[in-house]
């Protein structure tokens, strides 16, 4: 199981939340950290996931709308398992900067309403797929205060991005399958009139021989 399969079944999962993408990050510039005696956890993996959570209410017919939130997941050193650490609501996310909107770059920066991280991805794919889902997801739970999406590739925005990709590639499908019907229903039809002509011919040649032989 991967790493991110791993966070999924961990984390999310217990608390019915579906992680819908996850982004490996380094942070871009140190934190400061206030000094401790004792010293920290050691070296750690960070994750910034997106996930779902549909919350049901004391009716057998009414739902709450699904929540949207941005996790952010630590591995520490030495261990398998993961660790939840921050987490914000999807409305609380301002502004998604893509750092340079002319090249796959792995940088990017998240501004919350109390929080700003600068942040590198493990891979600029990986980076420009977790954009692509959250930029989605933007548009389909959140009806107002969407965050603002600056310097992204047009790609993440639409037109390229791997959802549109997947329906047109479900589109380009059905239509090949629908031409390769519909070639093969006139395949058909024209096999059926060559067989009503021969049939026809066969007919008149019977008939014709039929008075030849009783003239």
């Amino acid at each position: 199981m991967n790493a991110k399969s791993a966070i999924s079944k961990e984390i999310f999962a217990p608390h019915d939340e579906r992680m819908l993408g996850a982004v490996q990050v380094k942070r871009r510039t140190k934190k400061k950290i206030p000094f401790l005696a004792t010293g920290g956890q050691g070296e750690y993996l960070t994750y910034i996931c997106l996930s779902v959570t549909c919350f049901s209410v004391c009716s057998v017919t009414n739902k709450k709308p699904a929540q949207a939130s941005i996790t952010k997941v630590k591995q520490f050193e030495g261990s398998t398992s993961f660790v939840r650490r921050t987490q914000w609501m999807l409305e609380q996310l301002r502004q998604v900067n893509g750092i340079d909107p002319n090249r796959d770059s792995p940088e990017f920066d998240l501004l919350f309403e109390n929080a700003f991280d600068q942040w590198v991805a493990n891979t600029a794919s990986e980076k420009c797929t977790f954009f692509q889902i959250l930029h989605h997801t933007c548009q389909r739970y959140l009806t107002d205060k969407k965050p603002e999406f600056i310097n992204c590739q047009s790609k993440i925005m639409g037109g390229n991005s791997i959802l549109h990709s997947a329906a047109d590639s479900v589109t380009s499908a059905v239509q090949k399958a629908s031409q390769a019907l519909n070639e093969r229903g006139e395949r058909l039809g024209r096999a059926e009139e060559k067989t009503e002509e021969l049939k026809n011919s066969a007919q008149q040649f019977a008939e014709t021989a039929h008075k030849v032989r009783f003239r």
